[in-house]
């Protein structure tokens, strides 16, 4: 099976993908998972093969991410309905004013992005988007938009992330440069999210929609919950992954005993994203203690189709990593001698085929450290500029093969279309400026 004939397979799914979901209104749970099928059994793997796979692929993704979408939904339901997420966008609105608050959620998600997977960071973070679109009278399009891209440039260039840290080890580079260089070439593609956000995505009208006004709840409850109980749900979780995330380093900050084993416990997604379940019960006035379960269970219904699609699109990524796609791409282009646009090149098109980011930053780093010394790159800035390069490879582009596209989206009350104009287009523009911005790096540092 030839490389041309699979990439041909997969760009008429995509173009299938596109219309079935935008054109003739068909759920993308169905369509993604059809289309998954439909490209596993062209591609020639065999039927039973195809079924397990599209199962796994499924079930994988959901194991990974769909207790922390469940537990941010239910979240987000409680923070909403007791005025927690007004009292938080009314803070940073305070601090910044109206004019910054786009700024606001780029850079909270270019911090949280650090420590926290970008799937989970989008789900813990959306009801600070939703309040501070309606607070500052801008659409949540652009809000999601500045955050999602926060959010995937330090997901995709700065360690402790798993893909950065991956590539560091495959690639020998020194990890504490790995983050240095990573903090900073994360700066560009984040400015670069946030100019798209309000050049694009504010053509998009997407209204926040919150359940209710200020006056409403002031009226329901006599005061709103203070700032630091507010944000507590959200920021107790960030805390915890984070601290476990130092306690994963090589240089072992923790040790190896109880307190690693207690921050890795703590520290997990899972029972961190729980916890912060607790904590936001806690917001809920004595007066409405008996609607806490419908609340809840308003959250978990919520969640069921984000779930859904979520899990189709792990099944279409599943069976197209089936697929040899790594052995075709690095016959074809290895021989170019394009410098750091090779590794950029390779990702790329590996993230654009397949959907996950870490899979396309594991992969081609797996196939460019053999061709380090032959392509020049043995310094150890140059090695950290190769990962930043298959980094930014990594972010072009997410589509409806990826997870991450569907958590924004959906989270955002984005139709398919209009996600494809903010969150594919911004992914593309946020991989062109930095491999861009790495290329520059490396005609300075490296000879």
């Amino acid at each position: 099976m030839s490389g041309l004939f699979i990439f041909l397979v997969i760009f008429l799914a995509v173009v299938c993908m596109v219309l079935a979901i935008s054109k003739f209104n068909q759920h993308p749970f169905i369509v993604l998972t059809v289309i998954a099928i439909a490209v596993g059994l062209v591609c020639g793997i065999p039927t039973e093969e195809v079924i397990n796979t599209v199962k796994s692929g499924f079930g994988n993704i959901l194991a990974s991410i769909g207790i922390v979408i469940l537990a941010g939904t239910i979240i987000g339901t409680i923070l909403e309905k007791t005025g927690a997420a007004l009292t938080m966008a009314n803070t940073i609105l305070k601090m910044v004013g109206k004019k910054n608050s786009v700024l606001t959620m780029a850079i909270t998600g270019y911090v949280t992005g650090i420590p926290v997977f970008c799937d989970s960071g989008f789900v813990i973070l959306s009801p600070i988007s939703r309040a501070l679109a309606s607070q500052s009278n801008v659409s949540l399009a652009v809000m999601a938009t500045a955050l999602s891209g926060g959010l995937y440039a330090t997901h995709c260039l700065v360690p402790p992330t798993p893909g950065p840290i991956a590539m560091a080890g495959t690639l020998e580079a020194d990890l504490g440069l790995t983050i240095l260089v990573g903090l900073l070439v994360s700066i560009p593609a984040t400015l670069s999210a946030l100019i798209y956000a309000k050049k694009v995505s504010s053509k998009i009208d997407i209204p926040a929609n919150p359940e209710y006004t200020v006056d409403e709840l002031l009226q329901k409850y006599g005061k709103l919950p203070g700032a630091l109980h507010s944000f507590s749900p959200i920021l107790l979780p960030i805390v915890l992954i984070a601290l476990k995330s130092v306690g994963d380093f090589p240089s072992a900050p923790f040790g190896d005993g109880v307190v690693k084993m207690f921050f890795s416990f703590i520290g997990n997604p899972v029972i961190a994203l729980i916890l912060g379940v607790f904590l936001a019960m806690t917001l809920v006035p004595a007066a409405e203690k008996k609607n806490t379960l419908s609340w809840i269970t308003e959250g978990v219904t919520n969640s069921a189709g984000i779930l859904a699609i979520t899990g189709a699109g792990g099944a279409l990524g599943a069976i197209l990593q089936k697929l040899p796609i790594a052995d075709a791409l690095s016959a074809s282009l290895l021989g170019l001698g394009v410098g750091v646009f090779l590794p950029f090149i390779i990702a790329a098109l590996l993230k654009t085929a397949m959907g996950a980011s870490t899979v396309a930053m594991i992969t081609t780093s797996a196939m460019i450290a053999p061709l380090m010394p032959a392509l020049g790159f043995t310094s150890p800035l140059a090695k950290v500029l190769v990962i930043m390069a298959i980094g930014a490879g990594s972010m072009t582009v997410s589509h409806a093969n990826d997870s991450y596209f569907w958590v924004v989206s959906q989270f955002s009350d984005m139709e398919t279309k209009d996600a494809y104009k903010c969150q594919t287009g911004m992914t593309g523009v946020m991989g062109i400026v930095t491999i861009i911005v790495v290329f520059l790096l490396s005609l300075v540092f490296v000879h």
